[in-house]
Formats: structure tokens, sequence, C-alpha cells
């Protein structure tokens, strides 16, 4: 191959080249611009605004009749759970328990725990379950009551799931709920959905309070 044939077959794949890199440039340019959601991220994950808790009154595991008022000017986390189930509950009491003692001098900051099952969960049947995990009788609270106002509660105010298993036997008693920790401000509204199940969220969880503790109007 001649010198004279060689550089023509060069330049034109210089030619080419350059070709290929303007071409890839304007199309990158021109090209509709896409935005990419992670579609496994979850809403409701981080400390935001998700509405008020609308008003409640309910009897505690002492018997003493419980409204919001009461929890109004203190930073609380909600849990839902009922005595008879197996799965997530003992768990989420179990870190209920954990967060009590974290914060064992801290008088702003109250538990409180639904009880999804409340034609089973008494008063005294609640009042046994708290004792097995300590539960501080002036600073967690174990609520129950009307079916139809619990059922009203966790999915209207708290908009979260509770509801008997359909596929569940007649004696097992199994309700599907949310394993979701709740953090309330002290004006009483939603700040925050916690994954109990999840040790980052829980972290999450232990921040968020940190900081609404420090805000004190």
């Amino acid at each position: 191959m001649n010198i004279s044939k060689l550089r023509f077959l060069l330049l034109g794949a210089s030619v080419i080249s350059l070709g290929v890199v303007l071409g890839t440039f304007l199309w990158l340019k021109l090209m509709p611009t896409v935005v990419y959601r992670d579609l496994s991220e979850n809403s409701l994950e981080g400390m935001k605004h998700y509405g008020s808790v609308p008003d409640f009154s309910l009897v505690e595991r002492s018997g003493k009749k419980t409204s919001l008022a009461e929890l109004r000017g203190k930073v609380w986390i909600a849990d839902f759970i009922y005595t008879n189930c197996t799965d997530t509950c003992p768990l989420q009491t179990a870190d209920m328990a954990k967060l009590q003692e974290q914060w064992i001098n801290e008088s702003d900051l109250e538990l409180v725990s639904f009880s999804v099952d409340p034609e089973r969960d008494t008063p005294r049947v609640l009042s046994q379950y708290a004792d097995r995990f300590k539960a501080s009788a002036k600073r967690w609270l174990f609520l129950t009551g009307g079916k139809e106002e619990i059922t009203r509660l966790v999915q209207e105010g708290f908009r979260l799931a509770a509801a008997p298993a359909p596929n569940s036997n007649n004696g097992d008693g199994v309700i599907l709920h949310s394993p979701r920790f709740v953090l309330v401000d002290r004006q009483t509204k939603i700040r925050g959905y916690y994954d109990s199940r999840n040790p980052e969220a829980l972290k999450r969880l232990k921040n968020d309070v940190a900081t609404l503790l420090k805000d004190k109007e």
C-alpha cells in the first residue's frame, strides 16, 4: 500500500470518528431530558408533614378515659399492636421498650400503643401485656376502645391499614396491620412514618425524635 493511499484512509477514518463524536454530542444535547425516579423509595419515610391526628377518646389500660388533648404539647411515638399477635407486635413493643429506656428522663416524650383488636384487648389484658415489657404507667399508654372508632382512627387519622386477615381461620384472629411507628409533634401533627423492621428507619426515628424534643414550641 503506498503512502498516499494510507493517508487517504487515515483521513477518512478521522472524518468518520469526528462525525460520530459530533453526532453523539448533538443527540445528547437535543434529546428530551429524562428524570429517573427511584420507585423503591417510600414516600412516607422522612420527617415531613402528613396532616394532624384527629381527636379521639379511648380507654387506657388503667381504665382511664384518654383523649388527644392529653397528648398535646408532648412529642409522641405511636404504634399499632394487638396482644395475641405473634408476628411483628412483640418486636415492635420490644423496640418501644428500648425507646422508653433511651429517653427515660425525658418527660416531654410519650409512647402510645393502640390496640387494633379492641374486642379482645380489654384494659386488663393490655395491662398484663404492658407489664411484660416493663412499660411505664406514666409515659407509655396502651389504648383500646370501640372497634369502629379504632378502625377510623387508624385508617383515616393515621392513614394506615388494619383489618382481619381474609384467609385466617375463625379461631386464630389474625389481624393485618402496619408495622410502622408514627412520630407526632407537640401540635399533634404527624411528622414521620418508620418501618419497625428496618434498622435504618429506626435510626431516623431516633434522630427525628431528638430534633422535635429540642423544639419547645
